[in-house]
């Protein structure tokens, strides 16, 4: 995909999955609010993977779904 697309139309188009984003728009905070899709997957470990072989200079990963209570997170 090239197209630039908002944080909101990433996640009503890819729900529930992660999402490799490339030339990330973000707030003061880093929150993303656009960017392009680079790879998407259910499959975070695929997300990764493909990260890893394009090589993107500027990029995040975030995950659409909702996080599981009592799920520990590591940022």
């Amino acid at each position: 995909m090239n197209e630039l697309l908002t944080f909101a139309e990433i996640k009503t188009r890819f729900a529930s999955e992660w999402i490799l984003i490339g030339d990330p728009k973000t707030t003061e905070t880093l929150e993303v609010i656009q960017g392009k899709v680079l790879w998407h997957s259910k499959d975070r470990d695929e997300v990764y993977q493909k990260a890893r072989e394009l090589r993107p200079k500027h990029a995040a990963i975030l995950y659409t779904g909702e996080i599981p209570e009592h799920t520990a997170v590591v940022l």
